[in-house]
């Protein structure tokens, strides 16, 4: 895996998580009651952006650093995950 790979495996898990993270322990105006005229019910009522990112990142760079070692480890490669390619052909088949 080079430099470009790794940055690019550690956005799409950054991401990842940060679509997971975002609605946990969520408050919304609706709940409160507090809705303000404008807004939507569901809008956030308190929401701490730098919070959630810097939780995002610290749970991204854990799960980076798992994924990145199997990979470069050699643990599981893509002949392992290639289930297709590697099935016999049927018996009597010309294959």
């Amino acid at each position: 895996m080079n430099v470009v790979s790794g940055i690019v495996l550690f956005a799409v898990i950054w991401f990842l998580v940060l679509f997971v993270v975002l609605p946990i322990r969520l408050e919304t105006q609706g709940d409160r009651g507090e809705v303000v005229p404008g807004t939507h019910e569901g809008a956030p009522a308190e929401f701490d952006l730098g919070k959630k990112a810097r939780l995002v990142t610290a749970i991204a760079v854990v799960v980076w650093a798992v994924i990145a070692g199997v990979i470069l480890s050699g643990w599981i490669t893509v002949e392992d995950l290639d289930w297709f390619g590697r099935m016999d052909p049927q018996p009597g088949t010309s294959e």
